[in-house]
């Protein structure tokens, strides 16, 4: 699996109706951090079939961003069944995504 880029319009099918986990990066293009996020992401997204990967642009989805208190980024939500189950702020190793995804 890769991460999924999403959108306002498919956020609710792909990640609140979702059966599964899904980890939801919050992000944006100019975020140094973001940037280097993204290949721990798309590593683990390989690892984790028992997880989608997602990832959010906050620039091109404020309502999303706003609905979901992002105010520093990157930020990492993980959903339960439609529900934020937890977060993670900030740049961290692989080590501590796979302790937070359980």
């Amino acid at each position: 699996m890769a991460v999924k880029t999403l959108t306002e319009a498919t956020f609710k099918e792909e990640v609140l109706q979702a059966a599964q986990p899904v980890l939801v990066d919050f992000y944006a293009d100019w975020c140094g951090p973001c940037r280097m996020l993204r290949p721990t992401l798309e590593a683990l997204s390989e690892e984790r079939a028992d997880v989608k990967f997602a990832a959010i642009n906050i620039d091109e989805n404020p309502d999303l961003a706003d609905e979901f208190d992002i105010s520093s980024i990157p930020c990492v939500i993980l959903f339960k069944n439609g529900a934020e189950a937890d977060r993670s702020i900030g740049l961290v190793p692989k080590e501590a995504l796979e302790d937070f995804l359980g």
